[in-house]
């Protein structure tokens, strides 16, 4: 579908101001969000002031802001012309990637393709997933070119609902036959003790991040369908070892708390037509004290090693609650290393 250029205007009369016309006054609607929250958002990020005027939207403060915040509004206008909503996050991710290009809508046929046009999505069943930052880009990229990636960052950076979300098009799509998501079963500092149930109920609380992520990209009862039939599967990583992965999307999540042995063990269960990714973070790294982190060994041998990717996050790339990059960057501060 061909999109509306946007027209732009500069008052000669105030230099300081930008006018933006949208064609559509239904979508301005849903653009400036209720309360016009949505240009509240893109004020306070970008430092700018937004006026609407009819059809049109002024936009004054310095040129460059001004500017950038045209590629937002226009980045966003796009994508409800496209028919897809825009929320909070959508605005976030527009502010921190830049408005699309025109020309790189979504591409028919395979996701495998889609990057020629420079735009980065991946097509579930329920939802369609856009990186919010260069490095979850990067990140996705890696996942669809390399057999092997890491992806290697804090906490709410994105990097196993990514891989899930690559994981879930690849099944979908055909190119692996099954996926396998798998956790080292560490407790986070805490001693649960016994836990009441079969070996599923005694495993699931460790797995739920998993399931949580699988249940945004696919329906529930096809999830529960494809587990029964073993088409997917969530487990432990001690049940990994003597298996031999193959044609599967298989996910190591919270590989920081994997010994060394469990991730040499892990990664080399890597077979024909599979892909592998590795997701964790160093500074949370539950393992009791003197034993060394699998992740950290992982980066230091394979490091050089072809056909290897290894991604990297930092706080500014997390996608949750703003506040939750401030704590990630005081608790790097305070970090005596």
């Amino acid at each position: 579908m061909a999109i509306p250029a946007l027209t732009s205007l500069t008052s000669p009369d105030d230099a300081a101001e930008t006018l933006l016309e949208f064609p559509d006054n239904r979508l301005l609607i849903d653009l400036c969000g209720e309360f016009d929250r949505n240009l509240a958002q893109i004020e306070h990020a970008l430092g700018v002031h937004i006026l609407r005027r009819g059809n049109l939207l002024a936009l004054m403060g310095e040129g460059a802001a001004r500017a950038r915040a045209a590629e937002v509004l226009s980045g966003l206008y796009q994508k409800l012309e496209a028919g897809r909503d825009i929320d909070a996050g959508e605005i976030d991710a527009e502010i921190r990637m830049g408005a699309t290009d025109p020309e790189a809508g979504g591409h028919p046929g395979d996701q495998m393709e889609l990057f020629q046009g420079g735009r980065v999505e991946v097509r579930t069943r329920k939802k369609l997933v856009e990186p919010r930052t260069e490095a979850q880009k990067a990140y996705v990229r890696a996942l669809f070119k390399n057999e092997l990636a890491f992806g290697i960052g804090p906490a709410g950076t994105g990097k196993t609902y990514l891989a899930v979300a690559v994981g879930v098009n690849m099944f979908i799509e055909g190119h692996v036959d099954k996926i396998i998501l798998s956790r080292p079963a560490v407790e986070a500092g805490e001693r649960l003790g016994f836990l009441p149930g079969d070996m599923k109920d005694k495993v699931d609380p460790y797995m739920q991040p998993l399931y949580d992520a699988l249940n945004d990209f696919l329906p529930g009862k096809q999830v529960a369908k494809l587990i029964e039939e073993k088409r997917i599967e969530i487990a432990p990583l001690a049940f990994m070892r003597g298996r031999t992965l193959s044609n599967a999307f298989v996910v190591l999540d919270e590989a920081q708390n994997a010994t060394s042995m469990q991730m040499k063990m892990f990664l080399t269960r890597l077979g024909e037509g599979s892909r592998m990714v590795i997701t964790g973070d160093r500074s949370q790294v539950d393992l009791p004290r003197g034993v060394t982190s699998g992740l950290r060994d992982a980066e230091r041998i394979l490091a050089g090693v072809p056909n290897i990717a290894f991604n990297y996050f930092t706080a500014k790339d997390v996608v949750r609650h703003p506040l939750v990059a401030a704590i990630i960057e005081a608790y790097d501060r305070d970090d005596p290393k």
